[in-house]
């Protein structure tokens, strides 16, 4: 083990040899451009090749593909550092984001597929009146997805700056404009088909590294779990407080429902997740998206369990204080831990694991804001855009079909894919904006808020498309807009963005709701909304045959893109 000082020391030891890591990254960067360059060679003029990859991914890429976008930033480096940090309260984001899968396995995977055929839009105005339903869908969707992609953003920016010896604001900031260059490339010119194998060398890359790590650690203790336990309570400054229950999310009311508020959401922000939701459209049928999910969530499920080993092998190895000395957020852990596992800041070894991981974490972050562009930008030209490009046909004799079928022809699916590169410009403009400003947060934190405004306006709508036959267009609206408003306003107010020293604007004060994940009301109010929106108004004349034919569809994929 080494001391608090030679970590301190880390970055700047690290300085002489850091061109190796931007060596490896390089490497990365050049294979997922040739993987674009490959793709872009195909035709992206239809909707369907563009959005879907042409539906020709098997099961096994897919659950590879949505492994890789969902194991983001916030998974390796942020749920690791926050166990670094808080011990057993970190746990929370692993347990979370794990069992997150099941109620997408049982209750959302098969009848996405069936229902939909691009975006979260196209489920829910399938019984209902497309135009206000898909602006409403579209817009909640676009702000989950920006929110997301800051996340991996600070997250890009933190490593960075340790791996440039903390350089600071400079190296962050044209860091993060760089990542966000090349997430809009990568769409732009590859589209899903590119998208998903990059994400597929990512997540045998991560899973990888993780694998090498975790073996590293056990050992360095010899095998033994308690070993590892008790010397990372030790070296942790809280000794057995690290851990139990409470270091973080215990002693005040807020704190315990700040706790309850987090998990609600990880538990079910996945299943509204866009660039998640969107990963089911690129199987051929619904068995392939089930079959997809089995194969996502053993890749997942093994990932969270080593990442708990990460965590409290950090606060082992490095010692709490140390890991928040280097990033207040406990961003760098792992690279960190990987400096010393080689062997230190000065040997050969050290420098090789730490360029290795440092490299893997470029790419995870380059891989899932990738996917998360795609389907921003998706929902921007699927959605936005086809809902008003109908208003202006509007009084015509003929009712337009959906953009993105088969009778949509090919203009339109022509300017829909041209709207959805720009639209992939202006999401990754508005990204780097943002995470220009939160770069001092926790980014396993950040996506926790993600999954709040997911859970809060996605979920609550598509599942009442699916199992109620009562719902009606105005629902549908109330409830996405009843969720999203409220997330959003609460999280301006929280001390988030305001009212501390690790806030948004530390200087400034309006902190006026005091949890720091608005879950625990948002998510209530989005399905109460939807309910109370539903039993205000009446119901079309053929509210009932649409529902039969959209059950129909779901149970059977009768009729399924």
């Amino acid at each position: 083990m080494i001391s608090r000082s030679t970590v301190l020391a880390a970055p700047a030891a690290t300085e002489d040899h850091h061109l190796l890591a931007m060596v490896l990254f390089s490497v990365f960067v050049a294979v997922t451009l040739a993987v674009t360059a490959w793709a872009g060679r195909r035709r992206h003029g239809s909707a369907e090749e563009f959005y879907a990859g042409g539906r020709l991914f098997s099961p096994m890429e897919n659950g590879f593909a949505i492994a890789g976008d969902y194991m983001s930033a916030a998974s390796f480096l942020g749920i690791s550092g926050l166990i670094a940090l808080f011990g057993y309260d970190g746990l929370l984001y692993s347990v979370g984001f794990l069992v997150a899968w099941l109620l997408v396995l049982f209750l959302v995977a098969e009848l996405v597929r069936n229902c939909g055929r691009y975006t979260l839009a196209d489920v829910v105005a399938s019984r209902m009146r497309r135009r206000p339903v898909r602006i409403a869908a579209g817009a909640s969707s676009v702000t989950v997805s920006l929110l997301y992609l800051v996340a991996q953003m600070v997250g890009a920016g933190s490593l960075v700056a340790l791996l440039l010896g903390g350089t600071g604001h400079t190296a962050r900031t044209w860091t993060v404009i760089g990542v966000g260059a090349l997430m809009v490339i990568y769409v732009i010119f590859g589209g899903m088909r590119a998208t998903t194998w990059i994400q597929i060398i990512k997540a045998v890359l991560l899973m990888g590294g993780a694998i090498a790590l975790t073996a590293l650690v056990l050992t360095r203790f010899h095998g033994n779990l308690g070993t590892l336990l008790t010397t990372a309570a030790q070296r942790s400054g809280h000794g057995t407080d690290f851990l139990a229950p409470g270091l973080k999310y215990g002693g005040s009311w807020a704190a315990r429902l700040d706790f309850l508020s987090l998990g609600l959401a990880l538990v079910l922000g996945t299943a509204g997740l866009p660039h998640i939701l969107s990963r089911f459209y690129t199987v051929p049928t619904a068995r392939a998206a089930r079959r997809s999910v089995v194969w996502s969530i053993g890749l997942i499920g093994s990932f969270y369990l080593m990442t708990i080993v990460l965590g409290f092998g950090a606060a082992a190895v490095l010692g709490t204080g140390a890991v928040r000395a280097a990033n207040p957020a406990g961003n760098t852990a792992v690279p960190l831990l990987a400096l010393d596992l080689g062997g230190g800041p000065d040997s050969t070894g050290g420098t090789i694991l730490f360029a290795v991981v440092a490299a893997i974490a470029f790419a995870t972050i380059l891989a899932v804001v990738a996917g998360i562009t795609l389907a921003s930008s998706a929902s921007v030209a699927h959605d936005l855009y086809g809902a008003l490009r109908r208003n202006r046909r509007a009084g015509r004799p003929a009712v337009p079909p959906e953009p993105g079928t088969a009778s949509h022809g090919r203009t339109g699916g022509f300017r829909e894919v041209a709207v959805a590169r720009l639209a992939a410009a202006l999401v990754g403009a508005g990204a780097i904006a943002l995470a220009l400003l939160a770069q001092n947060l926790n980014v396993a934190f950040l996506v926790g808020l993600a999954f709040a405004v997911a859970a809060s306006a996605n979920l609550p709508v598509l599942l009442y498309a699916l199992f109620w036959r009562r719902f009606t267009t105005r629902g549908a609206v109330w409830s996405v807009y009843g969720g999203l408003l409220p997330a959003l306003a609460l999280v301006a107010l929280s001390p988030v963005v305001s009212g501390n020293p690790a806030a948004i604007f530390p200087h400034l004060d309006f902190q006026l709701f005091p949890l720091e994940n608005p879950g625990i009301v948002s998510i209530p109010l989005g399905f109460l909304s939807g309910w109370l929106g539903t039993v205000t108004s009446a119901q079309a004349p053929d509210a009932a045959a649409r529902h039969a034919e959209t059950e129909v569809r779901a149970l059977t994929g009768a009729g399924a893109a």
